[in-house]
């Protein structure tokens, strides 16, 4: 078990563990379904994690817990990727789903 802050650095997921814990105070972070607002919850092997990251949200599966900050490719061999999904693509779909217009300038 690891801190779910220290975590998403070690993954790289996040650059700093002060981005980390700002994800986290900001409640954009969830652990098996339930948001995680405390930066000391831990996680461990086989939970599911979900972030936004850039203009996409990850829905990851921790396979192993890492030691240390390693290499990019490294850290992805401790995770996987079950459902990337755009931002954009969620936006237009919600926006649909109320038929409401995106605004337009002219």
């Amino acid at each position: 078990m690891i801190r779910i802050d220290r975590l998403l650095c070690l993954l790289r997921l996040t650059k700093t563990r002060s981005i980390a814990q700002r994800l986290i105070a900001e409640a954009h972070v969830r652990r098996n379904g339930e948001r995680v607002t405390n930066d000391a919850t831990r996680v461990g092997v086989g939970d599911i994690l979900t972030l936004p990251l850039g203009d996409q949200v990850r829905v990851i599966e921790l396979l192993a817990v890492p030691e240390k900050r390693g290499p990019p490719t490294e850290a992805q061999e401790h995770y996987r990727i079950l459902e990337p999904q755009s931002l954009d693509r969620t936006r237009e779909s919600a926006l649909a789903a109320h038929k409401i217009q995106p605004y337009e300038e002219d």
